[in-house]
């Protein structure tokens, strides 16, 4: 048995849905290896097999899922006695890969469990009933799918506030301090770090203190004045500029930070800086 269905995918809108389907395979029916050019959830609804990605497999069976992120290269194999259905869902769009984060989903950490009623089938039998009208509604697919990740976020943080186990806390470190790194020079609110991570506050900063001896508003202070020391060696630029360069719009601002951190004033440091370079 295998239905599938693809929408349009040129509305590049904050979240669309492009694919959706069910399929009960046979026994080792395998897909891959191979890449897609979109987001796709699968959820097992019974059965087993294996899901592989950059080197790992994972031996998944019903109420577990994976996810398959774009350009990945990835292969997929139902098991040879108890070979699984699943049903799935394609999406794309700006907003895709920030939901998916909120559910604690990365490349590194694609597959998930969840148990804890029918909703989520509900939701992708409720999308494939929707596509198999002669004229499906695209607002009623884009709904569904708002439910379906909605479902994956809330239960992410269910995982996470049951199991914050020490396994998990590599994970939220890394992509705090990649998040961090990308956009150390624009606003971050720890708050916004947290829900983007799909965990909450207290708990960041719980595994911060514990893994780096540091809050990860400290660890975000110092990375960025680590980053405009290195920006001081360039002498074309102001105090102001590398100011602005690191996240502080206010010079004045920035230097308090500089001068409690470094213990003296950006202009003096830059001064130091320079003498020892020449020296």
């Amino acid at each position: 048995m295998l239905e599938k269905y693809y929408f349009s995918k040129y509305n590049q809108t904050d979240l669309n849905v492009y694919r959706c389907g069910i399929q009960k395979c046979k026994p080792e029916y395998t897909w891959g290896p191979g890449v897609r050019d979109h987001f796709i959830v699968h959820y097992i609804l019974s059965g087993a097999g294996t899901f592989s990605v950059q080197n790992k497999s994972y031996r998944l069976c019903a109420r577990d899922g994976f996810v398959i992120f774009p350009d990945q290269l990835v292969t997929y194999s139902a098991d040879k006695d108890n070979p699984w259905t699943y049903s799935w869902v394609g999406f794309h769009g700006l907003k895709a890969e920030s939901y998916l984060i909120k559910a604690g989903f990365s490349k590194d950490d694609p597959v998930f469990t969840y148990e804890k009623d029918e909703k989520l089938s509900d939701c992708l039998n409720s999308m494939i009933s929707c596509a198999r009208l002669s004229t499906p509604s695209e607002l009623m697919l884009l709904g569904y799918l708002y439910i379906f990740l909605s479902l994956l976020i809330d239960n992410g943080r269910r995982e996470t506030a049951q199991n914050p186990g020490a396994g998990n806390h590599d994970k939220y470190i890394r992509r705090a301090i990649e998040f961090i790194s990308k956009n150390y020079s624009g606003e971050i609110s720890i708050h916004d770090l947290a829900s983007r991570l799909g965990i909450d506050r207290s708990f960041l900063y719980t595994v911060f203190i514990k893994h780096l001896n540091m809050s990860p508003q400290d660890f975000l202070i110092r990375f960025r004045i680590d980053r405009a020391v290195e920006l001081m060696e360039n002498t074309s630029l102001s105090i102001g500029d590398i100011s602005r360069s690191v996240g502080y719009d206010d010079p004045l601002h920035f230097s308090k930070i500089f001068r409690k951190k470094k213990g003296i004033s950006p202009s003096l440091f830059r001064k130091q800086l320079a003498a020892n370079q020449t020296h």
